[in-house]
């Protein structure tokens, strides 16, 4: 893995460890269909060990080892309280215990599932609603680092900044497995 370092989100920073290309785009490079691979496997909350241990490297490495002991570190949540639960809640334990930041998982509480949205055509179909509670005492006067597993359009680091900053949160920045690519042959970074 490897972390890429994205221009600057407002003032904040956004860290990619791969590339991402969607599934409809179906002859990729074989280095991203082993990006999609170790993602979607990391979706399904398989080898979290190694992601949540480079995820630490780079917390202590960015803030240092003193002040990553005053990082929140914070899971956009999944789309669902079982997939939130199979993905993040080893994940982000690993995290802190390797980096010495805060666990926030038990302070963001899902219910029901997101909603979405699926285009076939010209119509559209929506499946079900997500309701994310905080505990906005815990979050307020905190420094927090979010991640994700995905970022394309960046909604939901955006979305779920305005929410924290609400609370009295400061958010510092954001780690992402993924970026999605507009087009497999125009990767994010040409490195």
């Amino acid at each position: 893995m490897r972390a890429i370092y994205d221009e600057k989100w407002g003032d904040r920073f956004l860290v990619h460890f791969f590339d991402y290309v969607p599934s409809r785009f179906k002859n990729v490079s074989l280095p991203l269909e082993s990006a999609r691979t170790a993602i979607w496997d990391f979706k399904d909350g398989k080898h979290q060990s190694g992601v949540a241990l480079h995820t630490a490297k780079l917390i202590k490495s960015i803030f240092g080892t003193k002040e990553a002991k005053d990082i929140t570190f914070i899971c956009i949540p999944a789309s669902s309280p079982e997939k939130n639960e199979i993905r993040y809640k080893e994940f982000s334990k690993l995290v802190c215990a390797m980096s010495g930041a805060t666990n926030a998982y038990y302070h963001i509480t899902v219910t029901g599932d997101r909603i979405a949205v699926h285009e076939q055509g010209r119509s559209k179909r929506i499946t079900s609603e997500q309701v994310i509670e905080f505990d906005e005492e815990f979050f307020q006067g905190r420094k927090c680092l979010l991640f994700d597993d995905v970022v394309t359009s960046g909604r939901s680091l955006a979305t779920f900044t305005t929410k924290l900053e609400s609370m009295g949160a400061e958010v510092v920045g954001a780690f992402c497995m993924g970026k999605t690519l507009t087009s497999p042959n125009h990767p994010t970074n040409e490195n």
